[in-house]
């Protein structure tokens, strides 16, 4: 004799296969709550995450040469100021572009986050978690979709 199933087994059971089945991943649009008009939170914090990171990327690279050239710091250091400058002017200009609203058609820039990371070898740990977050966030489903799509409109 069948047994009934209330609903709320249902739509348990179309989200999660039974044991020794595999099914394909669920399509960003088909997620509860996806709104493909919307901005999704992990971009968002991605964007936020970089523009901060930027900002201080830029005022710690500053002070670093002002530092350097009241000679506080030898001279061969020099050099390790341009890195966070530089990527901090990049970063900027990457978060406004995904700022604007609409937002800029724009690759997810794996550059930038490689580049945050080794400015730990300027002692810049803030940049290090940025930089691995975001390549966190560049892999979800949602977030590629989303990039997917500001793409395909441009």
């Amino acid at each position: 004799m069948p047994t009934k199933k209330n609903s709320s087994e249902e739509s348990v059971n179309e989200i999660v296969p039974p044991a020794g089945e595999t099914s394909a991943p669920i399509i960003p649009a088909e997620t509860p709550g996806y709104q493909p008009d919307e901005k999704p939170g992990l971009v968002t914090t991605l964007v936020v995450l970089t523009l901060i990171n930027g900002i201080l990327n830029i005022l710690w690279g500053l002070g670093a040469s002002l530092g350097v050239t009241a000679g506080i710091v030898t001279i061969c250091l020099v050099p390790l100021t341009i890195l966070p400058t530089v990527l901090g002017i990049f970063e900027v200009v990457y978060a406004s572009k995904l700022l604007s609203n609409p937002p800029q058609p724009v690759q997810p820039s794996q550059t930038i986050a490689v580049l945050e990371i080794c400015c730990i070898l300027v002692g810049n740990v803030v940049s290090l978690v940025v930089g691995i977050l975001a390549l966190v966030f560049y892999s979800d489903p949602v977030v590629k979709a989303y990039f997917a799509k500001i793409n395909t409109h441009s």
